[in-house]
């Protein structure tokens, strides 16, 4: 016993040398290796990453992340890759590196094998261009010879450990968002080797997909458990172990993923086989989510996806995706319900070539459920495409929705009344082409009610009684019926009579009268757009053809009725404001539609229009209809500034590429997009009309808007001081870029007010900061617009006359450089009164033609060229008296604030103009200076064109010998 004490002891004791050295050891070794390690880690950060990066305090040690010795960073900031370098790409509470301690030791050399990033938030963007930026790590080229002596970290991973992150993948190339909330994951693996498999740990508390912003998972639980074999040389990630949990929804995938230059290739499969119902509810929106709580849901699914091909936005190439859902005898029930919904089966099959919507393809194979023995649906459906659609449907059933909503259990809506239909369709759907399916049917609805507790009362004794024939698979054979459609809301009853027949050439019946509280209709269902007191009042007959108005038969035509709308807010996706109309007052006249009395304001602009519309029938008929029309609009203030496209303001339903584009570019305004639909002429009068601060002063004139053009014509404004004409043509190309065309006389302003007041006249013409008094102007413009609305002076194309009827010139620079060489105080006050200088603008050049005005008795004349940004290249001729025949030459190079002179020189230097892409918008190259050449060399290139033409000449001589 004595013995096995002693031999326990000695055991402790060696143990607890042990333990003693070893965290003598993990004190000592971040005390003897700090400068080594930081240094190292440095060095590889500055010589890796090509975003900027920012950290408060760091640490090594080994108990942040036991057992491994770790060096640690806090409150790390990274800056994206270019373009985005102002952008923050990531922000962690700590990144961490794990360090080889067999290296550390017996090599001193770091090695980095293991990573954790803890509180992180990581935003990942790709712009519209496909720049991404996330690309801010730049590895060695391999063709490089590794140098042994480098100092400097490197990196063999085997596990990467992510803690708490929120991450934001938002493509605007592939129109996806991704919004992952609480992610944690672990990945393991030999990650430094050229083919490895990553064992893969993930779970997600939150995740939002969407796609062209339909989301089709939102604040959804994820947990993955995969292992992935990846080939770096390849870029190719092979999924080999794949389990996948969406809430309760478990779901398996094969397949690889190939990262290429130019995008991605992939042949994935999925699989949710041998699942529920209620387990495949579970990914349904959060709102429905309640709902399946306390409903008993029984059944059987199955879910399968497939997507394959390769994605590239340069080459406009995407891959398949299909999706089938299977369900199989569902079974739906609410505690209250009499009858449950029984039997639900359903088999939905959808294909989607290169994700195009235009090649979809739906096949509802079998849609089936019971509500009891007398109430049941069926329906059969399948479409191809979607411009031109290939049709086949079946749909019958006779449903009792307030069974149908008992047997749910919906809570939020009370729906009743019973509906009957029968619909058979089979054939090609195109507006285009004027087709549609031979198709004959009703749909029947009685005594409906709808009623949500979001508004105390019901919309209610809703009946409609729908026909559709179709013949022959044309417009020409397609009759609608609706007789009656008929509601009562709050007292109000409104009715709809209406029988269409010939949708070639639409005869047309219509009958409608009611009053629509719109902004109660619109609480009932909780939705936003509409002022709560906007109310829509119409009585109208609508009788005749649609070709009678286009063929001016407008006595067949008997349309008569008004239509009065109050206190309507509403909004159009190219505005960033809601207009609101405060009255509009409208008369249907046979073939055209009085605006009788509208009032309307936009933000700080306010409108009142009087005219007419034309085609206002063909407008909601056809999905290309052009609305025309006559006006007169008068306004008190117009502010063009508001009505840029990515200015801010409460419109939230903005189209996708104003979406992206003020995403893009957050501090631009963006440009003014105008109406493709739209061919009206206008007679305005406007008191005030202001842009980007310069004050246009009653504008009057003709004005018109024709599919996304806008013309003035002889249209005149008072603009500092003096009475201005203008005509003009503005079009915008993208919500970033548009053109214009201009052609302006003004008489009479002050060059001063101005130089001071408009923008524009101080950075093209700087020299008018030495000019007072009147000048007049007839000149012709056209360029482009930039992301601000501001010209882009490359674009600038055109010319006119600048007439300086009355104006005093002092210490203009580059003529008192002239003076000064001469010994003439007389250019610093020169006697311009009268002249005519005609210029040519092209390249960000300025091309003046010779123009002459006296300085005392002497007679000086200028030509030449200078650019927008100061560059000089002007030849002077001074003519002696008498009368100015005899002169001497003068070269003025230089710039204007720096102006350089050559007495009795011709010689100048010229200036090589600008680049200027249309098609992007961009500057492709600035102005400068030519290259100073002797007369040697100009000489031997001269010699070397004449050589080059005539050995073109010999060689045309011979082949037509030859021939």
């Amino acid at each position: 016993m004595e013995r096995f004490k002693k031999i326990i002891l000695k055991i402790l004791k060696w143990t607890g040398i042990s333990i003693a050295s070893i965290l003598f050891l993990m004190f000592i070794l971040p005390i003897l290796f700090p400068g080594t390690i930081s240094q190292q880690v440095k060095i590889f950060a500055n010589k890796h990453l090509a975003g900027k990066l920012d950290y408060k305090k760091t640490h090594l040690t080994f108990f942040r992340h036991f057992p491994s010795l770790t060096v640690s960073v806090d409150n790390l900031v990274l800056q994206g890759s270019k373009p985005f370098q102002n952008d923050t790409l990531l922000t962690a509470k700590e990144v961490a590196v794990g360090i080889n301690l067999k290296n550390l030791i017996f090599n001193r050399e770091v090695k980095i094998d293991e990573i954790y990033v803890t509180d992180a938030n990581a935003n990942v963007f790709v712009n519209t261009k496909g720049e991404a930026n996330y690309n801010v790590y730049v590895s060695k080229p391999s063709a490089k010879p590794k140098d042994s002596t480098e100092a400097g970290a490197s990196i063999k991973l085997d596990l990467i450990k992510f803690k708490n992150w929120n991450i934001r993948y938002n493509d605007h190339s592939a129109r996806v968002l991704v919004d992952a909330k609480g992610l944690n994951y672990t990945g393991k693996g030999g990650l430094s080797e050229d083919i490895f498999d990553l064992q893969t740990n993930l779970d997600i508390d939150k995740v939002d997909f969407s796609l062209n912003r339909i989301y089709y998972a939102k604040q959804k639980t994820l947990h993955a458990d995969l292992i992935t074999r990846i080939n770096t040389n390849a870029l190719t990630f092979v999924l080999k172990k794949n389990e996948l949990r969406i809430n309760e929804l478990p779901l398996k995938f094969i397949g690889f993923i190939s990262i290429l230059k130019d995008g991605y290739n992939m042949d994935i499969k999925a699989a949710s086989e041998k699942t529920t119902i209620r387990e495949m509810i579970s990914v349904l929106p959060p709102q429905y989510l309640d709902w399946a709580k306390d409903t008993k849901i029984e059944g059987n699914s199955d879910l399968y996806f497939h997507i394959k091909g390769r994605f590239s936005e340069p080459k406009k190439i995407k891959p398949r995706a299909k999706v089938r859902l299977l369900v199989k005898n569902g079974f739906v029930s609410n505690g209250k319900a009499p009858v449950p919904m029984n039997n639900l089966n359903m088999d939905l099959n959808i294909d989607l070539p290169s994700l195009d919507a235009n090649q979809l393809g739906v096949d509802v194979k079998k849609l089936s459920f019971d509500l009891g023995p007398n109430n049941n649906f069926r329906a059969y459906i399948k479409t191809k495409g979607l411009n031109e659609m290939q049709v086949n449907a079946d749909i019958k059933g006779a449903v009792d929705l307030q069974t149908l909503d008992q047997a749910l259990g919906l809570k939020d809506i009370d729906i009743r009344g019973l509906m009957d239909t029968n619909i058979k369709a089979n054939g090609i759907f195109s507006l285009d082409k004027k087709l549609f399916p031979k198709t004959n049917g009703y749909l029947h609805l009685k005594n409906g009610l709808v009623k949500t507790k979001y508004y105390p009362n019901p919309i209610q004794n809703i009946n409609l009684i729908a026909n559709i024939v179709n013949t022959d698979g044309t417009f020409r054979s397609l009759g609608v019926k609706l007789d009656p459609f008929s509601f009562d809301f709050e007292g109000n009853p409104v009715f709809v009579n209406a029988d269409l027949q010939d949708f070639e050439d639409l005869l047309y019946k219509v009958r409608a009268k009611g009053v629509l509280n719109v902004g109660r209709i619109y609480k009932v269902f909780a939705k936003k757009g509409f002022d709560i007191s906007g109310l829509i009042m119409a009585d109208l007959s609508l009788n005749g053809r649609q070709s009678y108005a286009t063929t001016g038969q407008y006595s067949k035509l008997d349309n008569k009725g008004t239509l009065i709308l109050k206190n309507i807010k509403a909004t159009t996706e190219y505005l960033p404001k809601s207009f609101f109309i405060r009255e509009g007052n409208f008369r249907f006249e046979n073939e055209k539609m009085w605006f009788r009395k509208f009032l309307a304001t936009y933000g700080k602009s306010d409108f009142a229009l009087n005219g007419y519309l034309l085609n206002t029938i063909n407008y909601f008929i056809e999905r290309k209809g052009t609305l025309h029309g006559k006006f007169g609009l008068n306004s008190n203030y117009i502010l063009i500034d508001e009505f840029m496209a990515l200015k801010n303001g409460d419109n939230t339903d903005k189209s996708i590429e104003v979406e992206y584009a003020k995403v893009e570019n957050p501090k631009s305004s963006g440009v003014v997009i105008i109406p493709k639909n739209l061919d009206v002429s206008l007679e305005v009068n406007t008191k005030k009309v202001e842009f980007k601060g310069l004050m246009l002063n009653h504008l009057k004139g003709n004005a018109s808007v024709n599919t996304g053009e806008v013309y003035l014509k002889n249209t005149s404004f008072d603009i500092i001081g003096s009475r201005m004409n203008i005509d003009a043509r503005y079009q915008d190309e993208s919500p970033l870029t548009a053109n214009y065309d201009v052609s302006l006389k003004v008489q009479d302003f002050d060059v001063q007010r101005a130089y001071k007041e408009i923008d524009m006249v101080r950075e093209m013409v700087t020299a008018a900061k030495n000019v007072k008094g009147i000048v007049s102007l007839n000149y012709k413009l056209k360029g482009d617009f930039d992301k601000n609305m501001s010209p882009i002076y490359p674009s600038l194309e055109g010319g006119g006359i600048v007439n300086l009827r009355d104006v005093e010139v002092k210490n203009l620079k580059m003529l008192s450089a002239v003076g000064d060489n001469l010994g003439a105080k007389a250019f610093d006050n020169p006697d311009m009164k009268g002249v005519n200088i005609e210029t040519h603008i092209k390249n960000n050049l300025i091309h003046v033609d010779k123009f002459t005005f006296k300085v005392s008795v002497l007679r000086p004349s200028i030509s030449g060229t200078t650019s927008f940004n100061g560059l000089l290249d002007l030849r002077v001729r001074v003519g002696l008296p008498p009368g100015g025949w005899i002169g001497f030459p003068i070269v003025v190079t230089g710039t204007h604030a720096k102006p350089k002179i050559k007495i009795f020189s011709k010689t100048g230097q010229g200036i090589i103009d600008a680049l200027y892409n249309k098609k992007s918008n961009k500057v492709i190259r600035e102005e400068r200076r030519a290259e100073k050449k002797t007369r040697r060399q100009q000489r031997k290139e001269k010699e070397a064109q004449e050589q080059k033409a005539k050995n073109a000449e010999n060689r045309i001589n011979k082949e037509l010998k030859e021939k």
